[in-house]
């Protein structure tokens, strides 16, 4: 048994303790521990980056906040729904079928039982609203760290979104019905 194995078992033991756990109950909740402690540790880095580029007092502008929160709609979609993105949910998801346009449905696809850690990370990858508080810390986070690229990549998620919006609009237009000539 590597060390890697070792840490895990006692990590999984030791969370199953302190939760207090029973045996049937299901939910992966030693995968949800292992990736909120993963979110704390990522939103701690993000706030002594700021902490050392001397931008942690500094507010997020409401032009910026408006960016950020149609940003983190269009990644948190892209990373969980779309066709593009499905390699990086393949080892945690099973496709249901087509969904929405240029989107996958998928389900997760490991017992919580046998791994709790993929099974959560696969619920984590499939749920837009779950994924979204991870990117809007990393969107905010790359705001306080690095402004200026951060309203690049932020300008370019909320037009791709607003596209999506008129591609939406178009295609329900040209479902009217037809003026008769």
């Amino acid at each position: 048994m590597t060390q890697g194995h070792v840490a895990r078992g006692r990590f999984e033991r030791a969370v199953r303790a302190v939760l207090r756990q029973p045996a049937d109950d299901d939910r992966p909740l030693v995968g949800y521990a292992a990736l909120g402690a993963g979110y704390a540790v990522t939103a701690a880095a993000a706030l002594a980056a700021s902490a050392r580029n001397g931008t942690t007092g500094r507010p997020v502008s409401s032009g910026d906040l408006a960016l950020i929160t149609v940003a983190t709609h269009r990644l948190s979609r892209l990373i969980t729904k779309e066709t593009v993105t499905a390699p990086l949910r393949a080892r945690f998801t099973t496709p249901v079928g087509p969904g929405m346009a240029s989107e996958m449905l998928e389900e997760v696809s490991t017992d919580p039982r046998h791994d709790p850690f993929s099974h959560a990370v696969g619920e984590l990858l499939t749920c837009p609203f779950c994924m979204a508080q991870w990117c809007a810390t990393a969107l905010v986070g790359a705001h306080l760290v690095a402004p200026r690229q951060a309203r690049l990549v932020t300008s370019v998620l909320t037009a791709v979104a607003g596209a999506d919006a008129l591609h939406y609009v178009y295609a329900s237009l040209d479902r009217l019905p037809k003026p008769s000539d």
